[in-house]
């Protein structure tokens, strides 16, 4: 069976998204959503963008009664709502942090959910300080270091896009492969907390690659003025490896590839890879469908077919990916005149298990060529009125089939596809 795997692009390969970042001083440092948009309009896609950041500011802050997070929701129909807390709440012990951080996550992903369902909830997982949080590390000491207060940075972000539905921007471990893998390029600045330029485009890279669900490590990535094409390439390639390795850890609505298998000349078997969706609908030809992840087909004929698969999450958020199918005739044959006046047929040109020849006479010798020009098989045939040449122990690729009739010759190809 010969297995082949199709990665996918939706159908509308180049993208329009609405996002709403709200958050506190590490997302308006150096204009992160700006630099998203950047990136995106680099790559021809499009995203509009608008923000509510004030300094310090809590889930709590956003989530009051008549803030202007929540004004800001109400005023257009996002694609997604980024959400990032105070950098340390947290980072804080799990009960402190089920008290005072979750509830107002909930009421946020509430309210944006009772604007628009179809609305995604993005939690902007944040970074450890460089060297911990000295100050409230004295009490809870995990956190007095930078793997420690990441760690749990990353345990109560999981916990709240688990809990609610969400999705999470995975910014804080992208932020820790360049840690530990380059720890050259400098990512905060000298507070020892808020993000450099480096830090700021790593997450908008994180950020871009979440949002359209694609890598933005290619050469046409807009860099901004100080980031070296290098330093960039590294920060891309980090920031895309970290979402679209582990797209089932971050709760992402995500189909990554189908793996399509031939069973025969007309029948194939598919199965999507893909993440965190609620149905999903296969689409054949016209009325043959299947609602199974994995699923099985029979063309009906030989062709090239456009295969639809369909997904889709909270019962509203749809994404459908197209790839082509060839189906190769399987009633070709090679008409063979004979020195009677009659007729031989040999079938098919695509083969598996044998083929066939038909209206053979005493007498004709039949050989088989591999593409080095070697004899892999040779018999006198019987004579039958059909006979079959079974080749299910040949390896796959291109033959030379040769059939002589007496004084006459004649040679063509087959490929064995398995």
């Amino acid at each position: 069976m010969k297995k082949l795997i199709f990665l996918l692009l939706p159908l509308s390969v180049f993208a329009q998204k609405k996002a709403l970042f709200l958050g506190n001083s590490y997302t308006f440092y150096n204009q992160l959503p700006n630099m998203v948009v950047d990136i995106a309009n680099s790559l021809a896609d499009t995203l509009i963008v608008d923000s509510n950041t004030p300094g310090g500011w809590k889930f709590q802050n956003h989530a009051e009664t008549g803030s202007s997070s929540l004004q800001k929701i109400q005023q257009d129909e996002w694609d997604f709502v980024i959400l990032q807390a105070q950098s340390q709440e947290p980072s804080f012990p799990p009960g402190q942090v089920q008290q005072e951080t979750y509830p107002y996550a909930t009421a946020l992903v509430n309210a944006i959910k009772d604007h628009s369902e179809c609305a995604e909830p993005l939690f902007f997982m944040t970074w450890g300080r460089k060297n911990g949080d000295n100050v409230n590390g004295q009490f809870y000491p995990i956190i007095s270091t930078y793997g420690g207060m990441q760690q749990r940075l990353r345990e109560s972000y999981l916990e709240m896009a688990t809990t609610n539905g969400a999705t999470v921007a995975p910014v804080g471990m992208a932020w820790q492969q360049v840690v530990n893998q380059y720890p050259d390029i400098e990512l905060y600045t000298n507070d020892e907390s808020h993000p450099s330029l480096f830090g700021s485009y790593l997450a908008a890279c994180v950020f871009y690659t979440t949002i359209f669900e694609q890598s933005c490590a290619d050469t046409t990535t807009y860099v901004p003025n100080g980031i070296s094409q290098e330093i960039a390439t590294t920060l891309q390639t980090i920031a895309s490896n970290t979402v679209l390795d582990s797209t089932e850890v971050w709760n992402m609505f995500y189909a990554q590839s189908v793996d399509t298998t031939r069973i025969d000349v007309n029948t194939f078997e598919f199965e999507v890879q893909a993440t965190n969706y609620d149905s999903l609908s296969w689409y054949f030809e016209p009325s043959e469908m299947s609602n199974q992840p994995s699923a099985s087909h029979t063309f009906s004929q030989a062709g090239n077919f456009e295969v639809l698969l369909t997904l889709t999450s909270n019962g509203c958020r749809e994404k459908t990916y197209s790839f082509n199918i060839t189906v190769e005739d399987t009633t070709v044959a090679i008409v063979i005149p004979t020195l009677n006046g009659k007729e031989m047929t040999v079938y098919p040109t695509l083969a598996n298990q044998h083929i066939t020849i038909t209206g053979n006479e005493q007498g004709v010798t039949f050989k088989l060529y591999d593409q080095r020009g070697r004899v892999v098989m040779q018999s006198l045939l019987k004579g039958d009125a059909e006979e079959r040449i079974d080749i299910s122990q040949l390896p796959k690729g291109q033959y030379l089939v040769e059939v002589t009739n007496k004084e006459q010759l004649s040679t063509y190809k087959i490929i064995k596809y398995d």
